[in-house]
């Protein structure tokens, strides 16, 4: 072992022990030194068994070309399982690993405490695995060129899933409210009520079952339990690809917590050690560029490292209010692991993102006007209902399938629930025919463009729009 792994060693050891100390919670750490090329391959693909795609290529000659022009730098990726898997950047200097080995294992504690992470698999490095050898057979049957096409599809909407914690799951049997049925009254006259709800009910054959039953956001497990067209080979890709977006979900939905509490904790565990001159200057510089707001948009380590500071103070300090209400002074460390554990970004910015704060990170909505970019409102609230929608549904737009069986015809009807933020047309276009792909028919998407109410189809051959 060369001086520089034993002093890398010496650092995991110590800085493992003091986060322990801290009372971090976390899995059985891995860590491996890779090179640029392995790092910005495992970043493209989200993982280091996934399957191959040429979107992921096309990612990483990107990132890998930032870091060439040395525009960016990824020093470390971090993977949710048990163990959990650290991977750090061979040119790294001690100090920047020391800064990383404390932030991964904050990172990881987040994902084996946090409730949005409970549900996910911990083998899924393994998984993934299993899940690239069959893509890989599947093209060997099937031919590279009809796999991949079929990849493109589901790709094209992957993110357009149901991640809740909770779900109530529909069958496809029509539900009839008794209240609303003549039959289930109770009086000496039921023998009337059945006469006349026998002449005015249509035959149960010809009585249309609603397909979902109510509207369902899980748009690829829909495609996959209801498309006509679907080979079993599909569907076995299909299956596949939803179960690893579920997995990468809940860190959609903690960007910011995730981020700013392992921010917070690097920043804590490297003050606790015996850091040279040298050491401590590389240090700052290193954590200065980490949490350096932006003036366009946010930094999700800087406003989620202050959130946390700015609960840790109140708690540590309550008002008046918060004594009555039960809180004990210096109890912001005990606050913050409760925050971590509970809560997903909407409810932390909800929940703690203070008028008070927002006004001391002088947090503002900002719009472009002609050539510029003005700043266009500062009100607390809207600043803090901006930055929610912004999380809603991990950012991505919110879409439901409102009726399976359109016109009669098996036809796809999507409903966009809109809330101010109009989709990119350009790109609907695009992905509108990857879906009637999927489906086998044509596919309607209502959504709003200048506030009207428009729908789009696509029927095989062309998009067509109508306002409805």
């Amino acid at each position: 072992m060369t001086t520089d792994h034993k002093a890398l060693s010496y650092a995991v050891e110590e800085i493992t022990e003091i986060a322990k100390g801290f009372g971090l919670d976390f899995y059985p750490m891995r860590y491996e030194i890779c090179p640029a090329d392995i790092i910005y391959t495992f970043g493209a693909y989200g993982m280091p068994t996934r399957f191959s795609h040429w979107s992921f290529g096309k990612q990483f000659h990107k990132m890998k070309l930032q870091y060439d022009l040395g525009l960016s730098q990824i020093y470390e990726l971090v993977i949710n399982s048990n163990p959990c898997y650290a991977f750090l950047l061979e040119s790294n200097t001690l100090i920047q690993n020391k800064l990383i080995i404390a932030h991964v294992l904050a990172h990881c504690d987040f994902f084996k405490n946090n409730a949005r992470f409970a549900n996910t698999r911990r083998d899924m490095v393994e998984s993934m695995t299993a899940t690239a050898e069959r893509i890989a057979h599947y093209e060997m049957v099937h031919g590279n060129e009809e796999v991949e096409s079929f990849l493109d599809a589901v790709l094209a909407i992957q993110e357009h899933i149901d991640p809740s914690l909770v779900r109530w799951r529909h069958g496809n049997e029509e539900v009839e409210h008794e209240d609303n049925d003549p039959i289930s009254r109770k009086t000496e006259y039921d023998d009337l009520w059945e006469m006349d709800y026998k002449k005015l009910k249509p035959p149960a054959e010809t009585r249309r079952k609603k397909i979902p039953p109510s509207p369902e956001k899980d748009l690829l497990l829909f495609i996959l339990e209801n498309s006509r067209e679907l080979d079993e080979w599909q569907r076995d890709i299909l299956t596949m690809v939803r179960e690893e977006m579920l997995y990468f979900w809940p860190q959609l939905e903690t960007k910011i917590m995730n981020e700013g509490w392992a921010t917070y904790w690097h920043q804590r565990i490297l003050r606790e050690m015996d850091l040279t001159s040298d050491e401590t200057i590389e240090f700052a510089k290193l954590n200065a560029n980490v949490i350096q707001p932006s003036r366009t948009s946010i930094n999700p380590y800087y406003l989620g490292l202050k959130i946390f500071e700015d609960i840790e103070y109140r708690y540590n300090n309550p008002t008046e209010e918060m004594l009555e209400l039960g809180v004990k002074p210096n109890s912001g460390r005990e606050k913050i692991f409760e925050v971590r554990e509970m809560d997903s970004d909407i409810s932390f910015i909800r929940n703690y993102l203070t008028k008070e704060l927002i006004q001391k990170e002088d947090l503002y909505i900002f719009e472009k006007k002609g050539t510029l970019y003005k700043i266009s409102d500062k009100e607390f609230q809207n600043v803090q209902n901006r930055l929610i929608a912004q999380r809603v549904n991990g950012g991505f737009p919110y879409i439901v399938v409102h009726d399976g069986d359109y016109v009669r015809n098996g036809e796809l009807y999507l409903v966009h629930k809109y809330e101010e933020t109009e989709l990119d047309v350009p790109y609907l276009e695009n992905v509108l025919p990857f879906i009637h792909q999927l489906w086998g028919r044509i596919v309607h998407l209502e959504t709003y463009v200048d506030n009207k109410q428009v729908v789009f189809s696509y029927d095989g051959k062309k998009v067509h729009r109508r306002f409805a």
